[in-house]
């Protein structure tokens, strides 16, 4: 693990979809938040996260609105223009209160309201890009500018979206996203029978269709979990994919906080039903969804720069059965932590193959490449060079 020599203040200027909070359902960028403040934090460096008021963070919480929208933009409506005008001008108001040394933002949509000002800014700005590179939207007008500003500094989440991103912006180092792996409950020994595992936003990207394919050319049963977004795209992919589900769980047996599994999940087992599809999950169900299934199927259909389900299973010793496509080949060890696939049919074949890998070899993989403490010690230490790069710089100029 990688530390930094000082105490390093960080101000980190928070997406505005989801609440910063550990009990998220679905919430990809504000989970990650949630684990560089809370890994920042344990290690002993102020950690500021500027959000809505109904988030919880390990640091230092500035609030800047009442509430997260709840909902990722799909309409960019005027109220929620109105809410990112005033949660970035307050984020760049407490940044020049001249206690913060780097200003960390994750949101590619705020360089619309924002570029100026981190020209302008005095403090040092580092961007986690978490936006996939087909996305250039919101750099497509000012990356002249952001490649010249050596204010601004990109940190790719993937190898793969370091190469997507080449020529577009000045990105530095690539820093893989990191979970608590303590947090996540481990098998010993596979489940030799039992269901596959998705989770995911429904989304023709996220292959829910090709899961389907896949465990019923095996025979197998699949548990489907994720959120259907208000877009239309959306909401007419999940109108097909019901047709091929036998069972959507509109409401789930009561959990009174004991054993989920016997509560929870047992009832909805019980139904032999082949497809089921249980919603989206927060937080602490979706560890146990990940735990007692044979395998995770992430048959994705596009680059994902990085895929938090690949480490999230792993950690809970569930193997991952993947197409060959964006980050996986660096996330996934092949035949050892699950499977990375070229086709349909090599996935179906995959299937049969579960009971050879070791769930202590997906945990280990885990704890030592995608952990929290290897993450935020590696922010840190940019965090790091860049202050003594720019203290460098100065000391010059006079």
């Amino acid at each position: 693990m990688i530390n930094a020599k000082r105490k390093i203040s960080v101000l980190h200027i928070a997406t505005l979809n989801r609440p910063i909070r550990r009990d998220l359902g679905y919430g990809p960028i504000e989970t990650v938040i949630y684990n560089i403040d809370k890994g920042l934090h344990k290690l002993g460096h102020r950690s500021i996260v500027a959000c809505a008021a109904d988030s919880h963070v390990a640091g230092e919480h500035y609030t800047t609105i009442k509430k997260s929208a709840s909902e990722y933009w799909s309409e960019n409506t005027p109220a929620q223009r109105k809410d990112m005008k005033r949660h970035l001008a307050l984020s760049l108001q407490r940044a020049k209160a001249g206690d913060i040394d780097i200003i960390h933002m994750h949101d590619a949509t705020m360089m619309e309201y924002i570029y100026k000002g981190v020209f302008k800014s005095p403090v040092p700005v580092v961007m986690t890009l978490h936006v996939p590179a087909e996305d250039k939207g919101s750099f497509k007008e000012w990356h002249e500018s952001l490649l010249s500003s050596s204010a601004a500094y990109f940190i790719p989440i993937s190898e793969y979206q370091k190469k997507q991103h080449r020529g577009l912006v000045n990105a530095q180092q690539v820093i893989h996203h990191g979970i608590d792996v303590a947090d996540y409950p481990f098998k010993k020994r596979p489940v030799k029978a039992g269901y596959l595992f998705s989770i995911s936003r429904i989304t023709p990207d996220k292959g829910q269709h090709k899961a389907i394919q896949v465990t019923k050319k095996t025979g197998s049963r699949l548990i489907l979990a994720g959120n259907v977004q208000n877009k239309a795209g959306d909401r007419a992919f999940f109108d097909k994919l019901r047709k091929s589900i036998d069972l959507i769980v509109d409401k789930r047996p009561p959990y009174s906080g004991g054993d989920y599994y016997k509560e929870v999940m047992k009832p909805i087992l019980d139904s032999k039903k082949q497809i089921i599809y249980i919603g989206e999950v927060d937080n602490h169900e979706k560890k146990l969804w990940y735990r007692h299934a044979r395998a995770t199927l992430f048959p994705i259909q596009w680059g994902e720069p990085f895929g938090l389900v690949l480490i999230e299973s792993m950690a809970c010793g569930t193997p991952v059965l993947a197409f060959h496509k964006g980050s996986v080949p660096e996330i996934v060890i092949h035949k050892k932590t699950g499977f990375v696939l070229r086709s349909m049919n090599a996935m179906v074949q995959a299937v049969k193959s579960i009971g050879c890998i070791d769930p202590s070899d997906c945990r280990k993989h885990v704890s030592e490449n995608f952990s929290i403490a290897s993450m935020a010690g590696k922010y840190a230490a940019l965090y790091e060079s860049i202050l003594n790069r720019r203290n460098l710089c100065l000391k010059t100029s006079r």
